[in-house]
C-alpha cells in the first residue's frame, strides 16, 4: 500500500512544524551537496527558518563564492541585486584588493624574493628603494647611538653631584663634631683648674687612701 499524498499546507503545531522543517531542510542541503559533487555544479543555498536561524551550503567553498555567484546570476539573469552604493562599494574592495597584492609583491622584491623574472630596468627602483631604507636606518641607529651617551653622560654627572653633596654634608658634620669635642675638652680643662675641683679631689683622695689599707 503506497503512502498517502500529503496536504501542502502550514503546519500549525510548533513543535511538529520544526520537527518538519528541520526534516525537509537536512534533506535540501543533503541534495545540493549530492548535485555540486555529481555535476560539479556551483551552489549557493541559504535558508531562514521562521524564527530567523539561518543555514546555507555554499559550494566550491571559499569566502567569495557566494558573491560570485550572485554577480553571475545577476548579469545572467538582468536582476540588479546591488544598489549604486553596494556597486561602488564592491568596487572599493576590489581596489583595495589589488593594491594588497601589488604591496605583497613589492615585499617580496625587496626580500630578495620572486626577481628572477625581472629585467634590470624593474630592478632599478627596487634597489634605490633598499638603498633609501638602509640610508634611513643608519640614521636613526645613529640617533639612538647619540641619545644613550648623552643620557650616560647625564646620569654621571648626576651621580658625581650627589656623590659630592654627600661628601660635603659629612664634611660639615665631621667638623661639627670635631668643634663639639674641642668645646668638651675646653669646659673639662676649666674644670679641672678651678680650686673647688683641686680640693675636692683632695678630699677624695685622702678619704681612699684612709680606707685602703683599714683592717677591720
Amino acid at each position: 500500500m503506497g503512502r498517502g499524498k500529503i496536504e501542502i499546507k502550514r503546519i500549525e503545531n510548533s513543535t511538529n512544524r520544526q520537527v518538519t522543517y528541520s526534516k525537509r531542510r537536512n534533506g535540501i542541503l543533503k541534495k545540493a551537496r549530492e548535485i555540486h559533487i555529481l555535476c560539479g555544479a556551483e551552489i549557493a543555498l541559504v535558508i531562514f527558518s521562521s524564527t530567523g536561524k539561518m543555514s546555507e551550503y555554499i559550494s566550491p567553498p571559499g569566502p567569495t563564492t557566494l558573491i560570485k555567484i550572485l554577480d553571475k546570476y545577476q548579469k545572467t539573469s538582468g536582476k540588479k541585486l546591488w544598489d549604486a552604493k553596494h556597486e561602488y562599494l564592491s568596487s572599493e574592495l576590489d581596489r583595495i584588493k589589488k593594491e594588497n597584492d601589488n604591496m605583497q609583491i613589492e615585499l617580496r622584491h625587496l626580500k630578495g624574493e620572486d626577481i628572477n623574472s625581472l629585467n634590470a630596468k624593474e630592478l632599478i627602483p627596487i634597489e634605490e628603494a633598499l638603498q633609501n631604507g638602509l640610508s634611513k636606518v643608519r640614521d636613526k641607529k645613529s640617533d639612538i647611538w647619540r641619545m644613550m651617551r648623552k643620557n650616560d653622560c647625564l646620569r654621571k654627572r648626576t651621580s658625581a653631584s650627589v656623590t659630592t653633596c654627600i661628601l660635603w654634608k659629612l664634611a660639615g658634620m665631621i667638623e661639627k663634631w670635631k668643634m663639639d669635642i674641642i668645646k668638651k675638652e675646653g669646659t673639662i680643662l676649666l674644670r679641672c683648674h678651678s680650686p673647688s675641683v683641686f680640693s675636692q679631689s683632695s678630699l677624695i683622695y685622702r678619704r681612699v687612701n684612709s680606707t685602703k689599707y683599714h683592717l677591720p
